[in-house]
């Protein structure tokens, strides 16, 4: 008898948590490897790190354990014995072990490309399979991972076969039964009360808190976690405060309501100039691939030498570390609103006061030309319900396309479609707004063989070379085109190649370069106002001497006065105003703090206890654009036509 109660069916569950927990804390000891030294690890943030990352394992561990604990519960004596559950628990318990070194190997990875356990990153890329599993198939070599993985499996199965083959034979009364799982599905509702994402913020170093954190249980916050209500979760300030400081913001000499309402007439001086616009949005584009900012890899002889050619913004800043962030900025000329980006947001994504539709107004042809298939990342969807026509991967065919990888075709074929377009707008007689979006300048790096003198697939300073010479190409078939001397050339970036930093907003990791390039049109000249992508549209607009009905939040960078520079950055969850050298912060619980000399490469962040005037100045902007999407004050409504 004694025999017969000295295990429980139960004691599967401890074999595969010490095997978890194994895993994570293997897991955790690599990526801090590979965070050494910017996790600035001290003994008591050492020891804080493993002791708060346990926690986090345990609460993943007793979510996951819920189902495999009713299977306990409920399969019957007469069943549990069988031949066919010996063999279904052994094979479940084997793919368990499968799935955990899996999930070790992704974290690696996933930390090697973005510096950060799983986030809304993951999640996203879930969701379009082919993309992402064609890029992990180009850009790994995927069999020998996955073989790894099983021997290992195979291994660590071999060293708690015994005792599962012992636990197969054990018998036990339903009531002994229920009184395991009783105790361990307590564990679960313990996690959901007392472990949420508060927890992860042990300190000001970025790398401290993902370290801490465990990756599929950051994973599943995410998936919970996409969209963050603003009055909910930030600092506010009574709207009629708000109000009055974002449109004293972005007023720029419009005249405004006195509310959220932010939509105004600007003027823009001289006769209108329906000048053709060639806009390229750079995938990963940093500014310090330039020579102009001190690089001296010469990847960029193109950009290097066009840089001397063009109106140069030498202090511009990405919205975010997305593409959809570059999209929705530049297009809508919108600030970060927490959660994912507005381009994602399906059912509330269209009819919003866009270039694209300000420009169609305008009778241009306007056109979103992508390298991918559009699906991905809602794009064309968003693009489409926003005034533009859809040239992507999908529209073009095989016949036109050299070369492609897991993200679409090679810039070179995608330049060549824009061109095409260009010719039969230019046949038509209608100017033309193109919103280009390259995809090269991503892992895996491929792109077609003897372009350059860098193999192709071999990382990203070749990806980054062939971007260069594919612009460089571009504009020389332009320059034989007849349209070319009435087209501006811009060339900007979604965000830089990398997001990763010692805080949570690292601003250096959010510096981009935007040229403007048009010989009869444009004077070389350097400008260095500190500006944001989402004046990136008015800018454009002011160019073309443009009078407009505007909802945009952004400004014309060329007018700005010094008080009204700043940039917009964030996250998903934080949300950052730059000026002056100093970074304001507004995270979730209503958080504030502060980074003064935030470009340094080791910022000090402070918390704030109560709003001052540039915090008071960051509510502003956020909690306006909130309230404003939220409310639709950002809706497209075409000016009436006069007669």
């Amino acid at each position: 008898m004694q025999a017969r109660h000295s295990n429980s069916r139960y004691s599967l569950i401890g074999y595969i948590l010490l095997i978890a927990l194994a895993g994570f804390f293997i897991t955790r000891t690599l990526l801090l490897v590979a965070a050494f030294p910017e996790a600035d690890l001290s003994i008591i943030a050492f020891l804080k790190v493993y002791l708060l990352g346990l926690i986090y394992d345990l609460a993943f561990y007793s979510y996951a354990l819920i189902p495999v604990t009713l299977y306990l519960l409920l399969i019957p004596e007469r069943i549990w014995k069988t031949r066919l559950n010996r063999g279904f628990v052994q094979l479940a318990i084997f793919a368990t072990i499968y799935g955990l070194g899996f999930i070790v190997a992704a974290e690696l990875l996933f930390w090697d490309e973005f510096s950060v356990r799983f986030n809304f990153i993951s999640v996203d890329y879930l969701v379009y399979r082919r993309e992402v599993t064609d890029n992990i198939r180009e850009s790994y070599p995927l069999p020998l991972y996955l073989s790894a993985i099983f021997v290992v499996s195979l291994f660590v199965y071999w060293l708690v076969a015994d005792r599962i083959k012992a636990v197969l034979d054990v018998r036990e009364t339903f009531q002994q039964r229920a009184l395991y799982a009783g105790g361990i599905l307590l564990l679960p509702v313990l996690s959901f009360l007392l472990v949420n994402q508060d927890l992860r913020e042990l300190s000001n170093n970025s790398y401290q808190n993902e370290l801490a954190s465990n990756g599929p249980y950051q994973f599943i916050a995410a998936f919970r976690n996409n969209e963050l209500d603003y009055y909910k979760f930030y600092q506010t300030l009574p709207d009629s405060k708000a109000a009055s400081l974002l449109q004293k913001e972005i007023s720029q000499g419009a005249a405004v309501a006195p509310s959220f309402d932010i939509r105004r007439h600007i003027d823009n001086p001289g006769s209108e100039r329906h000048l053709n616009v060639f806009l390229v949005m750079v995938e990963s584009l940093s500014a310090d691939y330039l020579g102009a900012f001190g690089n001296t890899e010469h990847l960029m002889p193109n950009l290097d030498r066009l840089a001397g050619q063009s109106m140069l913004f030498t202090n511009l800043y990405a919205t975010g570390t997305r593409t959809t962030r570059g999209l929705e900025a530049v297009t809508l000329s919108i600030p970060p609103t927490p959660g994912r980006s507005i381009v994602k947001r399906v059912g509330h994504e269209t009819n919003l006061w866009s270039i694209g539709n300000v420009l169609k107004q305008k009778g241009y042809d306007v056109e979103f030309i992508y390298g991918g298939r559009g699906y991905f990342e809602n794009m064309n969807a968003f693009f489409a319900g926003n005034g533009y026509g859809i040239i992507d991967q999908s529209s073009t065919p095989d016949s036109e396309m050299g070369f492609t990888n897991a993200w679409g075709m090679a810039d070179d074929d995608l330049y060549a479609q824009a061109i095409k377009a260009a010719d039969s707008a230019y046949r038509a007689d209608k100017p033309f707004f193109f919103h280009l979006m390259t995809t090269t300048n991503h892992r895996p790096y491929t792109y077609p063989d003897g372009r350059i003198d860098i193999p192709s697939g071999s990382g990203r300073p070749g990806a980054v070379k062939y971007t260069d010479w594919a612009i460089g190409e571009m504009l020389a078939k332009a320059r034989q085109k007849p349209w070319f001397k009435d087209t501006l050339f811009v060339i900007v970036a979604d965000h830089t190649s990398g997001s990763a930093g010692k805080v949570a907003l690292p601003v250096r990791q959010y510096h981009i370069p935007m040229l403007i390039y048009s010989p009869e049109h444009i004077t070389a000249q350097k400008v260095d106002t500190l500006s944001s992508q989402i004046d990136v549209a008015p800018t454009l607009l002011a160019l073309l001497n443009m009078d407009y009905d505007s909802a945009f939040f952004g400004k014309d960078i060329l007018t700005m006065q010094p008080e009204d520079e700043r940039a917009l950055i964030g996250n998903y969850q934080k949300l950052g105003l730059y000026a002056d050298n100093r970074l304001s912060i507004l995270s979730p619980k209503r958080r504030m703090t502060r980074q003064v000399n935030p470009d340094a490469s080791a910022p000090v962040e402070t918390t704030l206890v109560a709003p001052d005037a540039d915090i008071e100045r960051d509510i502003a902007y956020y909690q306006g654009a909130s309230y404003i999407f939220s409310q639709h004050l950002n809706a497209w409504e075409p000016p009436a036509v006069t007669q």
